[in-house]
């Protein structure tokens, strides 16, 4: 198993993480951003060369070493440079209030604690920050939500501890989050894998 996930894993991440059709949700997820940025679960770091230019600085925290070091490649020569942390989101090791904005993009389905990484996020963040998040989770049929609460105890062995029957904004909402806006749907793809949830949030 540690052979998987040390060395295919990653692989399977970052191709499926880069498909075309996801490009346009990250677009929207850092659009607008400023100042000092926090990325959890930054992957191999597809958001890195999208952030705009009001962006100062960017902490990019994974688990993945294998990830972490494609995110420092990508990260090369960008501007502004990415500081890449391995770590994970239920004890972040940054200051309390210290950064601006907190972004989310299909890493929440997979921490083991989302409650705790939602609690550590609000630390973190500034009184005015935002939190913006794209995610994949529960949908709102009862025989897809069948299917994903019966194949997510194989799946997350698969894949990284991804959960496919989380209530994303449920959760977010429930953790001292104010939701600005929120849209959800399908992308392309089998419904259980698909049913986004993307939006933005601040604290109360």
């Amino acid at each position: 198993m540690r052979l998987y996930e040390k060395h295919i894993l990653p692989r399977l991440t970052h191709l499926a993480m880069g498909q075309d059709q996801l490009l346009p949700y990250r677009r929207r997820a850092v659009s607008g951003l400023h100042g000092r940025v926090l990325e959890i679960g930054i992957g191999s770091g597809l958001n890195l060369a999208l952030y705009p230019e009001a962006v100062r600085q960017i902490i990019g925290v994974d688990p993945s070493p294998e990830l972490l070091s494609r995110a420092a490649q990508t990260s090369h020569g960008l501007m502004p440079a990415a500081e890449i942390i391995e770590g994970v989101a239920e004890a972040l090791p940054l200051e309390d209030r210290s950064v601006d904005c907190v972004v989310a993009t299909w890493a929440l389905c997979s921490v083991s604690e989302p409650e705790k990484a939602l609690a550590e996020i609000r630390r973190v963040l500034k009184p005015d920050g935002i939190f913006r998040f794209v995610e994949h989770g529960l949908a709102p049929e009862p025989g897809v939500r069948r299917w994903q609460r019966w194949l997510t105890p194989v799946w997350k062995h698969c894949a990284g501890n991804c959960h496919l029957d989380r209530p994303t904004a449920g959760l977010i909402e429930t953790s001292g989050f104010r939701m600005e806006r929120l849209d959800t749907g399908y992308a392309t793809g089998p419904k259980p894998l698909v049913f986004m949830y993307e939006g933005q949030a601040r604290l109360y």
